[in-house]
């Protein structure tokens, strides 16, 4: 699974980006068709839970979508053939 922000949901409080364990998030550096900074998904392969998740069977952390106030965050499924990284820190 991978995590989404939707650009037209977010109002940029950067709440996700406060409550993160695992600091995916960085505050927004250009401003969308809106004019809001929405946050970025920097190195969202830290995200272990969203990535491991079907693998081990993990529960997903869920910090950032159960702050944000406006459900812009969510997780989807990957494709099988979806190349993706995975970064697991100690």
């Amino acid at each position: 699974m991978k995590l989404v922000i939707d650009q037209n949901r977010c109002k940029g409080c950067n709440l996700c980006t406060m409550v993160c364990p695992y600091r995916i998030f960085t505050s927004g550096k250009k401003a969308n068709r809106r004019g809001i900074l929405v946050p970025d998904l920097d190195r969202p392969e830290r995200c272990t839970n969203c990535r491991l998740q079907k693998m081990y069977g993990r529960t997903l952390c869920g910090m950032c979508q159960m702050t944000c106030p406006d459900q812009a965050i969510s997780w989807v499924d990957e494709k099988p053939s979806e190349p993706h990284k995975v970064e697991v820190e100690f």
